[in-house]
């Protein structure tokens, strides 16, 4: 999309009601454009949140993402240097990253610093805590690999369940450390839902009390609204489920309206994502925690078993856990 389509396209989302728009890619300040469009987003009342690798973050580049009104700026950063300029492939990477962090922090912009697991570095997760501290990143994402488009042929490199549990553990375990120490960030973990039930569990042993309450807001939150809250569109206007979907497409917002394509109910799999329960199958059509769930990621059992509605490999839960006979 060029500039002015672009542009047609924010006013759409605007018009639809969206609420937040997240500029991503690829490197989307690679887009000469992009600040223009941000500012377009914002002056017609969208929230706008950034998703770099942070190597193109400049002093001058962190000041006018303040001055336009980023809610956030998140940071790629899949470890220390070592490993994360490996995993990126480009020696240098974590220096020009760290750099970016550093510009953001200095100009007043939350960072989300954003962290894929993988076998090559979840053993790094302790290392990015320690870095957030040091550094003032006020969040911390950590992402579950999806095996989608460059992911899909990383299958491999995800980490076992027993790992992912442990990993979880510990993710859970160094945020609390930050909040009895006086140091509260926000701690995500993202793409794999079976976390909500399983910090539920795990809270539940401890303080039945407060593991009632989660319950209550995981349940609000409905767990994952691929094609329902969330949405993908591509460089050239495809919409997409979410962002690991990119191998399949609703429609193009060069040719029609994204609402009209968003709540288009003759599209089988969009039609099927706003309301998956009855079609999901195996472990994730017998679970009890579905309210809470919603079936996880949609795309990690496509691309595995073919189905969209298969049960996601990447649920690391026990059957007992999960109410299954």
């Amino acid at each position: 999309m060029d500039t002015a389509s672009a542009r047609a396209f924010i006013h759409d989302l605007a018009a639809f009601g969206v609420p937040v728009v997240l500029f991503s890619g690829g490197e989307p300040l690679l887009r000469d454009d992009l600040l223009d469009l941000a500012t377009f987003a914002v002056e017609r009342g969208l929230r706008v949140v950034l998703s770099s690798n942070g190597t193109l973050i400049t002093d001058d580049t962190a000041r006018e993402l303040g001055r336009i009104g980023f809610a956030e700026v998140g940071i790629s950063l899949d470890g220390m240097e070592a490993v994360n300029d490996r995993f990126r492939g480009r020696q240098g990477a974590y220096r020009a990253a760290l750099e970016g962090i550093r510009n953001c922090v200095k100009h007043g912009l939350r960072v989300s610093l954003r962290f894929t697991i993988t076998r090559l570095n979840f053993r790094e997760v302790p290392s990015i805590f320690s870095l957030a501290e040091r550094e003032g990143v006020e969040r911390l994402c950590f992402y579950h690999l999806a095996y989608s488009g460059r992911g899909s042929t990383l299958v491999q490199e995800d980490i076992g369940h027993i790992q992912t549990r442990q990993t979880v553990d510990t993710i859970c375990e160094l945020t609390q450390d930050l909040h009895r120490r006086g140091l509260p960030k926000e701690v995500l973990t993202v793409a794999n839902h079976a976390d909500g039930v399983y910090l539920y569990l795990r809270t539940k042993e401890t303080n039945p009390e407060r593991a009632e309450y989660i319950y209550a807001l995981l349940k609000r939150n409905g767990g994952n609204s691929s094609g329902v809250r969330i949405g993908a569109v591509d460089p050239v206007g495809n919409v997409h489920p979410d962002q690991f979907w990119w191998q399949y497409s609703a429609g193009n917002v060069m040719e029609r309206r994204f609402g009209d394509i968003w709540v288009d109910t003759s599209d089988a799999l969009m039609s099927g994502l706003k309301d998956r329960k009855g079609l999901l199958k195996g472990r994730c059509g017998r679970c009890q925690y579905l309210d809470i769930c919603n079936g996880n990621l949609r795309q990690r059992a496509e691309a595995v078993y073919g189905d969209a509605w298969a049960e996601d490999p990447a649920c690391y839960l026990t059957d007992e856990e999960l109410g299954i006979k």
